[in-house]
């Protein structure tokens, strides 16, 4: 019976995470498409479902601790579903920040960029889709490929960031412009963090191995 129970709830986490992606690949599209109507979508009615499914998911993994008393590594696939539960409802709100720049840049002349954008979201993206795959089928070598992409992330972050500077110095009707471009290369970072998170968390429960401050260490070496 547990164990049908923590299939059904992985299943509840697999559609959960499809959905924050589908919110964050729809904000990308609607920002190279200018589509408002898509935008808005996400904001009135993509984020209330996001909350509402995130509360159902963790009220499923409390009564199923309460009612079954998981021990050993089921206990632990289950905290590690309510931990990554938590990080797909912050990507959600990450989301919701880059929808909400994403309207303010389609009502305006563009200024070019949008090209790096999307190839950092692409980025982004994959490493989500990979991030959940990894815990689904506990497969390590997919959660590090992971935390391996979040320095190309990061390197896409720097570069975006720097042009934006140097179009700013030249011309100051360029800034409010590109503030809103630097706020989503910011919480496509973000999102990519916690994709990080979820798959170094795999990679301890897997083979108990704790990577995150090693992670830390290579980001300064390579700075």
């Amino acid at each position: 019976m547990l164990g049908e129970k923590l299939t059904a709830l992985k299943k509840e986490l697999i559609e959960y995470a499809n959905f924050v992606q589908s919110m964050f690949d729809k904000s990308i599209k609607g920002l190279r498409k200018k589509d408002e109507v898509s935008l808005q979508d996400i904001i009135n009615k993509d984020e209330p479902r996001a909350n509402k499914e995130e509360i159902q998911l963790d009220k499923l993994c409390t009564v199923l601790i309460a009612q079954y008393e998981p021990r050993a590594s089921d206990l632990r696939t289950v905290l590690m579903i309510l931990k990554i539960n938590n990080d797909l409802e912050r990507m959600a709100d990450h989301v919701i920040n880059i929808t909400e720049s994403s309207l303010f840049l389609i009502a305006r002349p563009s200024m070019g960029m949008l090209d790096d954008v999307v190839k950092m979201s692409d980025l982004t993206s994959k490493m989500l889709q990979n991030s959940v795959d990894s815990f689904i089928s506990k497969d390590v070598e997919k959660a590090k490929l992971v935390c391996r992409t979040d320095r190309q992330v990061n390197e896409l972050r720097d570069r975006i960031v720097e042009k934006l500077v140097s179009l700013m110095s030249v011309d100051s009707h360029n800034i409010e412009r590109a503030l809103h471009l630097m706020r989503i290369t910011s919480n496509l970072e973000r999102i990519s963090d916690l994709t990080t998170n979820i798959c170094e968390d795999v990679i301890f429960m897997v083979e108990g191995q704790v990577i995150k401050h090693h992670h830390g260490q290579e980001e300064q070496e390579n700075k």
